[in-house]
């Protein structure tokens, strides 16, 4: 699920947008934070939509080998034991999973190869032959082999892959949240009785991190050039050109929970932000973040601006 590093990444995304943009009208920049994180459910709907169309396929498949010029015995009388697998058949009378299908309007007959293709590496793979031979199935076994279809089938695809990226624009960040929600899902879905199984959630709380969110990314855009001051003051030895524009959002993002957001210790919020630049900015950016923040931070502290309540107390 989107954890709070996932979160400000969302937010750095949006303020990236927005600098880049020449429409400054917040709220839509706003709105379109906000679907950034919709987005992410909706991935992970056409992924495990993807999972049950690979299943599916087998019906097809079988129908195909029947129809062979000379079929065989075994083409007469395939094996189609994954049909009834119980992940596929819980997750096909969730009612949550439907819903969202009509609603994101999901249908893969854009691109009829892919499960085609997808099945056929899972056909041809050990760990099928393997799965078809067991006696004694339970959901967890019945588990084992879509985890197998995910992780080393789907994810492994080369043109699956090609597919999400098209789909949706922030797919190589997203890849690793959409992860954590199937492996979620693989959890939760643990019952015989269907209905007790559920999809997993986006973020843990999702009122409590909207507002995170939102207030992040206004709190920096409403206190810019008072940020962008702060930032100028301790580096007069560089050039303004050599600031990478990330390393510049970060360092706002970081001043902006440092000085309005009571409840997230200072620590906390310069790791993050160190974590982030190691992904989305220069090699040397972290170690340039840290040093700017170190002397913002001991002057916000010097000035009493900052006020952590809880567990965020600030070491002097």
């Amino acid at each position: 699920m989107l954890n709070r590093r996932h979160l400000r990444v969302k937010v750095l995304q949006a303020l990236y947008a927005y600098h880049q943009s020449d429409n400054k009208e917040v709220k839509q920049h706003e709105k379109n934070l906000l679907q950034s994180v919709d987005m992410v459910y909706v991935m992970y709907i056409w992924m495990l939509s993807l999972i049950s169309e690979v299943v599916q396929y087998a019906e097809m498949d079988a129908e195909e080998r029947k129809h062979k010029h000379l079929p065989t015995a075994e083409d007469l009388n395939p094996q189609l034991k994954i049909l009834t697998n119980r992940f596929i058949l819980s997750l096909n009378e969730n009612s949550e999973y439907l819903a969202a299908l009509k609603k994101y309007k999901v249908s893969w007959t854009f691109e009829p190869e892919l499960a085609k293709s997808l099945f056929i590496i899972l056909k041809n793979s050990p760990e099928y032959a393997e799965y078809l031979q067991k006696t004694g199935d339970t959901i967890q076994t019945d588990k084992d082999i879509i985890k197998f279809i995910f992780k080393k089938v789907i994810l492994k695809s080369l043109l699956a892959e090609q597919v999400f990226e098209d789909k949706f624009i922030f797919w190589p960040v997203d890849k690793d949240v959409l992860q954590a929600l199937i492996a979620k899902t693989f959890k939760n879905f643990s019952s015989d009785n269907y209905k007790q199984n559920k999809l997993a959630e986006v973020t843990g709380n999702w009122d409590e991190d909207r507002e995170f969110i939102v207030n992040l990314f206004q709190q920096s855009i409403r206190h810019d050039e008072e940020y962008q001051e702060m930032i100028s003051k301790k580096t007069q030895n560089w050039e303004p050109e050599r600031i990478a524009m990330m390393d510049t959002l970060l360092m706002k993002m970081a001043i902006a929970e440092f000085i309005n957001f009571t409840s997230i210790p200072v620590k906390v919020t310069i790791n993050e932000y160190l974590e982030i630049s190691k992904e989305f900015s220069t090699p040397k950016s972290n170690s340039f973040i840290n040093g700017i923040l170190d002397k913002i931070l001991y002057e916000l502290k010097a000035d009493n601006v900052i006020k952590k309540v809880g567990r965020g107390l600030i070491e002097e």
